[in-house]
């Protein structure tokens, strides 16, 4: 017989000169430790979503999205405050270095980094190392984005005035203003007073509506007269008695108490 006839001649003994082809093997094979795509799993998975879909959606009957007033585009005193996953962006363009003439840094450009920099991830850290102390350079960056966001975070919630917001967006019932009355022509004629709280009286760019609190007519006078909070004292140019009547418009919520749209002869 010829030398090597019939003889196949490979590296290692114990590896077959055959290729077979890589199949897996059928999952029949592994009792307990795989199952079926369909209908096993696919089911389970279709009964998990189902029950977390139900919790959601009685949380969100349980709790409905709090409403406000509609939308005044004319109301630039209306302080803004966007959903919670937005509030580390939102406070960072209060700060100089990302507002005014660097809005585009610190809503384009630095948002485009960070969200770039973590959606190319996977082609610039191409270690194979797992553990984070192994990789300090992503793991560090990764930190300081997490802290940068719940810091952020916790900055506009601590720095936004809430009691402002809620009174802001509170919902009340329209109020129809008698514009016939003496009291309201009063008002008019009171520009410092038009300018804050608006022509219509139901507020303006820098104060609220004048009925959106429950006053008497002795307590709005007094308000008048000395002031409220940002409200400056005197800003009333009239006599007495006009002061009474306005006093006494406002605290009726719009309309003439005596009902006669203030034709008294």
């Amino acid at each position: 017989m010829q030398r090597g006839k019939g003889m196949k001649f490979v590296e290692d003994s114990r590896i077959p000169a055959e290729r077979k082809p890589n199949i897996p093997k059928d999952y029949s094979e592994y009792p307990g430790k795989t199952e079926a795509f369909w209908p096993n799993f696919l089911l389970r998975e279709w009964m998990i979503g189902a029950v977390f879909l139900v919790g959601y959606l009685c949380l969100t009957v349980a709790h409905p999205s709090p409403l406000e007033r509609v939308a005044d585009p004319t109301d630039s005193g209306y302080i803004p405050l966007p959903d919670w996953y937005f509030l580390f962006l939102y406070q960072l363009l209060k700060y100089e270095f990302a507002a005014g003439p660097y809005t585009v840094i610190g809503a384009v450009v630095m948002p485009g980094i960070a969200f770039g920099a973590l959606l190319l991830a996977p082609w610039l850290d191409r270690g194979v190392e797992r553990r984070p102390f192994k990789r300090p350079i992503a793991s560090g960056l990764m930190m300081l984005g997490v802290i940068s966001v719940i810091f952020l975070t916790w900055e506009s919630v601590d720095e936004h005035d809430w009691e402002a917001a809620a009174q802001q967006g509170e919902i009340v019932d329209d109020i129809e203003v008698d514009e016939e009355s003496e009291a309201f022509e009063i008002y008019l004629n009171q520009q410092s007073c038009i300018g804050c709280h608006g022509g219509d009286m139901l507020g303006g760019a820098a104060g609220p509506s004048v009925f959106a609190s429950e006053y008497t007519a002795e307590e709005v006078k007094d308000i008048i007269e000395n002031g409220l909070g940002d409200m400056p004292p005197g800003q009333f140019d009239g006599t007495d008695e006009e002061l009474e009547t306005l006093a006494e418009f406002i605290a009726n919520d719009g309309q003439d108490p005596n009902g006669d749209g203030g034709d008294d002869e």
